[in-house]
């Protein structure tokens, strides 16, 4: 398995208001969703912040985003190991492959491939 980029989704109401902070530190929009809005280094695509109000499509709000290669032999792996997962396997429409599963803590992290 190969981990393409790991990112930390921040909580905030307004993520729209972010944009231009991120920006001072030299990241750019570069996915906008209304609920989510991720900005990224021009220079290193793969370091990037996202801030969100909240899932839209799922029940628990994720601490971090883990992009690996193979969705579905992690989603294997982690099931055998009997760690929480919430919510199962799916296909968004926004073109990923998903699921969350709980960390020891209790964190959320949500498990993803784009398609």
């Amino acid at each position: 398995m190969t981990v393409r980029r790991v990112v930390p989704n921040l909580h905030s109401e307004n993520p729209e208001r972010h944009g231009e902070f991120y920006g001072l530190l030299g990241l750019e929009e570069v996915m906008n969703h209304g609920w989510i809005m991720t900005p990224a280094s021009p220079s290193n695509p793969t370091a990037q912040v996202s801030v969100m109000t909240g899932d839209k499509t799922a029940p628990a709000h994720p601490d971090i985003s883990v992009e690996v290669d193979d969705v579905d032999a992690v989603y294997g792996a982690v099931r055998e190991s009997g760690a929480e997962i919430v919510p199962p396997l799916r296909d968004e429409e926004w073109g990923v492959r998903r699921f969350f599963v709980r960390d020891p803590d209790g964190r959320v992290v949500n498990v993803l491939s784009h398609r």
